[in-house]
């Protein structure tokens, strides 16, 4: 009997400790970029918002990790009233090698490092962002209710060895900085 239990305390022990790790629902998760557009000429241009998919993800509470993977491939140019061609023009300057060049970097990785909670259903996630050949450490703050994660960060284009876009002499350009908001939804395939 004594075995028998043990063998029950076991299984519910390591069914406990797997449940910890879900996976990132990437049906219901999102992450937007932001950039704005500056310089002498910038009213004729379109500030950017970009919808950036997650190809995969996991979350383990217990170790308080959370990893992400994005494709560059799939990023898209989402600006409202602007016409198909004209964002089929964007798209294809965003994945160049002006840009993103997804054909030497197809990835985005996010990888925690440290997650500090915080009161209120709030934490400080430190991690390692590796985008276009280059791996920076960055604090996110994220709030958590239910399933749900979000935050806001804001990051240099330059950190990363992007160098904005500038056009017509640098009279329309993009800013350096861009935001970047997130929901990522736990619990899914």
């Amino acid at each position: 009997m004594r075995k028998v239990a043990l063998a029950l305390i076991l299984s519910a022990s390591a069914l406990l400790a797997h449940a910890q790790v879900a996976p990132i629902d990437v049906n219901h998760s999102k992450l937007t970029v932001h950039v704005e557009k500056s310089g002498l000429f910038s009213a004729f241009a379109h500030n950017h918002v970009i919808e950036a998919p997650i190809l995969s993800g996991q979350l383990d509470v217990e170790k308080k990790t959370v990893s992400l993977v994005f494709s560059t491939r799939e990023m898209k140019v989402l600006d409202p009233g602007v016409k198909q061609s004209e964002l089929a023009e964007i798209d294809q300057t965003m994945k160049s090698d002006k840009v993103l060049d997804v054909q030497r970097f197809p990835e985005i990785r996010f990888t925690s490092t440290a997650v500090t909670a915080q009161d209120g259903g709030r934490y400080q996630v430190r991690g390692d962002l590796a985008l276009h050949g280059v791996t920076r450490t960055i604090d996110v703050p994220v709030s958590h209710v239910s399933d749900r994660y979000t935050g806001s960060i804001k990051l240099k284009q330059t950190d990363f060895g992007i160098t904005p876009v500038n056009i017509a002499g640098g009279t329309v350009k993009v800013k350096d900085v861009i935001e970047i908001e997130f929901e990522i939804a736990s619990g899914g395939k």
